[in-house]
This record gives C-alpha cells, structure tokens and sequence, in this order.
C-alpha cells in the first residue's frame, strides 16, 4: 500500500450507517473540520412510507428527499461517502472496517448507525401494504388516517396498548387478536378496551382484502370478513447490531431486541466506539435519531481534540 492510498483510507471518524443519525453525525464533525467518512448500504428503516411526519419544520417530507438532502449538507463540508456495506470492523489503536466492495479503511473513532429492520407477521398481503395502509405508528401516519376504520393485529399481549393508542385518532377501532388468546388479556386490558370502545374478534387473521389498491376488509380463518380501511400492526424489531457485538461492546437484553450499552452520548462501553439512532435503542423517531447523531458527532469532536492535547503534554 502506498502512502498516498493509505492516507486516502484513514479518517478521523467513519460513520457506519447513512440514515438520519449517520448523516447528523457526519454533518457535526464535517462542520468541526474532522476528516469524515460515512459508509451507506442504502437500506433506510422507513423507505416503505411515502412521507415522514413529526420532524419540525421537514413535517411530510419524503424520506428518500430527506436522504438526498441530507447527503447533499455533509458534502458541502468535506465529508466522504459511500455507497457500500461494512461487512467486518476490528480494533487496532483505532477501527479498521472491511467494505464488501473490498476497500479496508481506518478511523482513530467509529459510529455505528445501521438502524434496525423491521420482520412483519406472516400474513398474506401485510408486506405488499406496508406504510401505505398497513401501518406501525400513529405518530408517523395517524393524522394521515384519522377517523377511519382502523384494525389492529395482536402479535402479543402487548398489542392491547397498541389498540389503546390509535383510539386518539379514530373511534372506529376493531382488535383482532390473530395468535393472542383471550386467556392472554388480563382484567384489565378488557376494561380498558371496553372502556375505549374497542371490540376484539378472535380467531386468526388469513389475509387482507384489497379493492383497487386499497384495504377494504380482514379475512380471518374462518372465512369471514371484517371490513377495515386501515391496518395496524407491530412488527418485530431486529437490530443490526453485529458489529458493536464483535468490537466487543457490552450489549443488554430489552423486550424488543439486543442493544449496545450507551451513555447518555452514545458512547459505548469500547473507547472511541460510538451508537447512535436505532442502532442504539427501539424507540428513536427520525428527529430523535438526528438528534442523537448530532449529539455523538458533538461530543467525537471533544473527544478528539481532548485526547490530541493531553498526547501533546506529554511529549
């Protein structure tokens, strides 16, 4: 390797991941004058949907506009992307991170920003409508859908909340209870949902009904039909995680997933490896994501020029 092209593989900071967190992040230490390199595999969390809501002043934006613009602001500072997929990292004083493309590059600090992806249930036409009237979050799409007939589709005890929830948006609320029995709702859960008007059909849900392109019924196994314009449902979350577990980051165990073990910057418990976004919790929104990466590249940019001081006090 010649010392030109390993000074062209060396950074200061690699950003694994080019969502939300990953960009804000790269935005950050780009304007911090750091040598930055965000590596994207193309595979954001929320492409399904056809807009993004709740994020202040960017409400109903497209998520590949978001991208694009995003990616255009870390540009005008400096930092590097591209388009690939970190199959491999190592620690060696600093990060070395395989690319699939081949490419090997280095880093004195990592982020790790991969998100999660989203396992939906196994039932005929749930993925074909997922995020345009099979939906996950009301914060995300209840305005869109408010005062439809709304379906939920219980996957767990858990699903009851579910059901709670989206009653903020429509009254017409049916839970239909799919792999949950009615022995798995407690007392409580009944009442609450009686109180909320919402009725519960049991029986396992076989497949949606769909009328030019759009949600008109649920199908049960039985046959039956139970007309609903819109579909609610709580996929399984799957963090993408695996390289924060092989670089040795101290991972917990929560309800929905295995995640890194962060502070309240996104530092794991690996010197100089970060998490940021999804990667680091289930609950970050696109606007909570940013914000931890803003947060990360933040406080990387102290981290660095902390560390280059006190090496230089003591030469």
């Amino acid at each position: 390797m010649t010392e030109n092209t390993a000074l062209a593989d060396s950074y200061e900071v690699i950003v694994i991941g080019g969502g939300a967190a990953g960009l804000s992040a790269g935005l950050v230490l780009g304007r911090a004058r750091r040598r930055t390199l965000v590596v994207d595999a193309g595979e954001p969390r929320n492409a399904p949907a056809a807009h993004m809501q709740g994020y202040l002043s960017r409400d109903g934006m497209s998520p590949a506009e978001f991208l694009a613009t995003g990616r255009e602001e870390i540009a005008r500072y400096g930092v590097e992307l591209v388009r690939d997929r970190a199959v491999d990292a190592a620690r060696d004083g600093g990060f070395t991170v395989t690319l699939a493309g081949g490419r090997t590059v280095r880093a004195r600090q990592l982020v790790v920003a991969t998100g999660l992806k989203d396992e939906l249930p196994r039932v005929e036409g749930l993925a074909e409508r997922f995020g345009r009237d099979v939906l996950h979050c009301p914060y995300c799409h209840g305005w869109e859908v408010r005062d439809q007939a709304f379906g939920v589709l219980a996957t767990s005890p858990m699903s009851v909340h579910q059901a709670l929830i989206v009653t903020q948006w429509s009254k017409d609320v049916t839970l239909f209870l799919h792999t949950v029995t009615e022995a798995e709702l407690s007392t409580e859960d009944l009442r609450r949902l009686a109180a909320a008007g919402v009725r519960v059909v049991p029986g396992e849900v076989a497949g949606l009904v769909v009328e030019d392109d759009r949600l008109t019924g649920i199908r049960l196994g039985d046959g039956s039909v139970h007309a609903r314009e819109v579909l609610f449902v709580a996929p399984r979350a799957v963090p993408r995680t695996d390289l924060l577990a092989r670089l040795g980051a101290q991972m917990t165990e929560t309800p929905v997933g295995v995640y890194p073990v962060v502070d309240g910057r996104g530092l794991t418990t690996v010197p100089g490896l970060w998490a940021a976004g999804n990667a680091s919790g289930f609950a970050e929104q696109v606007i909570n994501a940013a914000s931890r990466g803003y947060r990360a590249g933040a406080a990387i940019n102290g981290e660095l020029l902390m560390n280059d001081l006190d090496a230089a006090v003591q030469v």
